[in-house]
C-alpha cells in the first residue's frame, strides 16, 4: 500500500480508499447512507493486491469513523458482513 487509508464523502455516499503500487486502480470501500446508516456496499482491490491485507485496512477505517462519528454500519457487501460475522465484538455497531 503506497497511502494511508483516505475518506471522501459527497452528500449521501463516499468511499475509503488507498493508491495500490504497481495498479492501475485504486483499492476502495463505497458506501451509501440512509437513514443514519451507511450501508458498505462494495470493497475492491485491484487483484495484484490481494491478500494483502488491504481490504481489512478499509473496513477498519470504516469501523473507526463509526465510532468516532457514532453511526452504525450496514454490511451489504459480502467482504464487510464476514469480518463483522468474524468480530461479534462490533455488534453494536452493525445496522
Amino acid at each position: 500500500m503506497q497511502d494511508q487509508i483516505r475518506s471522501e464523502a459527497n452528500g449521501g455516499s463516499g468511499r475509503y480508499y488507498t493508491s495500490v503500487e504497481g495498479a492501475s486502480r485504486e483499492a476502495e470501500l463505497t458506501w451509501v447512507e440512509r437513514d443514519g446508516v451507511r450501508h458498505a456496499n462494495h470493497t475492491f482491490v485491484p487483484p495484484e493486491a490481494r491478500g494483502k491485507g488491504i481490504a481489512e485496512k478499509l473496513v477498519q477505517a470504516i469501523i473507526a469513523d463509526a465510532r468516532e462519528e457514532g453511526f452504525r454500519i450496514a454490511p451489504d457487501c459480502s467482504y464487510v458482513a464476514t469480518y463483522f460475522r468474524r468480530h461479534p465484538d462490533l455488534a453494536d455497531l452493525s445496522a
